[in-house]
């Protein structure tokens, strides 16, 4: 299976960057950063739906895709990882995760999403989420292999 983040904005050099680079290097799917360019339009409306539309450019067709988002259901690690495994073992060959920018995903991202997935009730920094993210998936393919890095 084969992985594709979709994220608004660049990540620079430094601490987020190494911990996103770290966690997205053990994973033993292949996995894809496409990064968008922060939007600059007057309105939030506007840059979301923009945001979106640029979104969904980069996200292969055959994608199953996942939203994360902060109206999406927060699910417990072990969930995380069944739902990989039920992609995985349905024959799904690409996985695709969009974290939006500043002002979230736009409806059309959310309307595509196979799942939409929260990290809790708070508000998260997009650049911290991608770092989430590739922790969790990391977290999920241990689970799966049996490997003793969760403890929960």
């Amino acid at each position: 299976m084969r992985l594709v983040i979709a994220a608004v904005g660049k990540l620079k050099a430094g601490p987020i960057k190494s911990l996103y680079d770290d966690y997205a290097g053990r994973l033993p799917w292949p996995v894809t950063l496409k990064e968008i360019a922060n939007r600059t339009d007057k309105s939030a409306a506007e840059r979301k739906r923009r945001e979106g539309e640029a979104l969904l450019a980069v996200i292969p067709d055959d994608a199953a895709l996942v939203a994360l988002d902060g109206r999406g259901r927060a699910l417990a690690s072990e969930a995380i990882a069944e739902r990989l495994r039920a992609f995985r073992d349905s024959g799904t060959a690409s996985l695709a995760f969009a974290i939006g920018g500043a002002d979230g995903l736009d409806d059309a991202v959310r309307r595509r999403a196979a799942l939409a997935l929260a990290f809790g009730p708070q508000t998260w920094p997009h650049f911290l989420v991608r770092v989430m993210l590739a922790e969790q998936l990391y977290r999920a393919a241990t689970l799966l292999a049996g490997y003793p890095y969760h403890r929960g």
